[in-house]
């Protein structure tokens, strides 16, 4: 039976690569909706006549999209994810970036639809509400990290587990001693990933990875003690189950999102040729090492502001997504992006909500964020 999709973030990569998923295998699946930012109107109006989807929902050039989709429903403005997430179907795939994403994701759970989620921010900063409301199994992680602890742990007791080890490629600095230098083009050139900007330079910072150790607490109920990242540059093994009788289960596959994208579709069923296999006919080396925290810090105040919990992962993750713009616009340098976040966690983790009750307790632990963020950028402008 052919599976309807709904697709948030439709032009971004896992979007596309979704996209390109369902062209492969049109007889396990169909897109009901599709929505984007709408920066890229024409590619939009490509996407929807490819897909014959019956609504699109977009946050700007709607009008340039109606005309370009006669007898198509366009559904305009900052709640259009949210509203189309809510339309009944098999699959929401979540791949809006920021915590923008939250609010789809809690719509598309309360609406009864299964979510394949690729917005870690959905998690970071509105996890306690999201796991309340989630049923078991209803949401599916599409990160390659967490959809390997996943297989992973797929028969196994949470009582057998004693550990999490989530991988890390290092980045495009992980042998760079001195990072008070790094350019905007040299944290965009990522070795393994293509990634939109945001998560790239996310991940240069390993910010990304502190995000996925709040994300993996969330998924699968594992507290912050069990949970560790390693670096391991082939990104070849996403992430790996410790046991308790000193058992180590790894997923492997080379670096290509549309294996974990294609499972969280098609759970629990895998679709065959989603991406290719390990070539075992030739000799490999996998490397793994420690991440060094002195000159990564985000992963150890993202554990931190985890296990304080209430607002403070949301003012984490907050004030990152306003230093990570300010590095792209050229206002601050690539390490000020750390000093910002962290003395915005500082100025408000004693005001800081200790219990999210609703969206608007996460909004208001967001704006005090952005608004403490702001100022840390206007005083170390460039």
């Amino acid at each position: 039976m052919t599976r309807e999709l709904v697709i948030l973030g439709s032009t971004g990569s896992i979007g596309v690569q979704a996209l390109e998923i369902v062209e492969a295998n049109p007889a396990l699946f169909t897109v009901v909706a599709i929505t984007s930012a709408g920066t890229h109107p024409q590619l939009v109006i490509e996407q929807a006549k490819k897909f014959a989807v019956k609504l699109v929902g977009v946050t700007k050039n709607a009008e340039i999209i109606r005309q370009g989709l006669p007898g198509v429903q366009v559904i305009d403005g900052p709640h259009a994810s949210t509203e189309v997430a809510a339309i009944t179907c098999d699959v929401v795939l979540n791949a809006i970036t920021g915590s923008i994403g939250l609010a789809p994701t809690l719509a598309a759970i309360k609406a009864g639809n299964r979510v394949a989620l690729a917005n870690k921010e959905s998690l970071v900063a509105g996890g306690d509400l999201v796991i309340a409301h989630a049923k078991a199994d209803q949401i599916l992680p599409v990160d390659s990290e967490h959809s390997a602890i996943w297989q992973a742990l797929m028969g196994e007791k949470k009582s057998e587990i004693s550990k999490l080890v989530l991988t890390a490629s290092g980045g495009p600095f992980r042998d760079r001693a001195d990072l008070s230098t790094v350019t905007l083009q040299e944290a965009l050139a990522h070795p393994t990933w293509t990634m939109g900007p945001v998560v790239t330079i996310n991940s240069a910072s390993l910010m990304n990875k502190g995000l996925e150790i709040i994300e993996a607490h969330y998924l699968f109920g594992i507290a912050y003690s069990q949970i560790e990242a390693v670096i391991h540059p082939q990104s070849v093994v996403h992430s790996m189950v410790e046991c308790i009788d000193g058992s180590t289960i790894a997923q492997a596959s080379p670096p290509n999102m549309k294996g974990p994208i294609s499972l969280a579709l098609s759970h629990p069923h895998r679709v065959p040729g989603a991406t290719k296999p390990v070539d075992w006919s030739t000799s490999h080396t996998w490397n793994f090492a420690p991440i060094d925290e002195a000159r990564f810090p985000a992963v150890a105040l993202a554990r931190t502001c985890g296990e304080i919990g209430g607002g403070l992962p949301a003012i984490f993750n907050a004030s990152n997504e306003v230093a990570v713009q300010a590095f792209i616009d050229g206002q601050i340098s690539f390490t000020d992006i750390f000093a910002i976040v962290s003395q915005s966690v500082d100025h408000l983790r004693a005001s800081a909500a200790t219990t999210l009750r609703d969206l608007e307790d996460v909004s208001a632990a967001e704006d005090d964020a952005r608004q403490i963020a702001g100022e840390l950028v206007k005083k170390v402008a460039l």
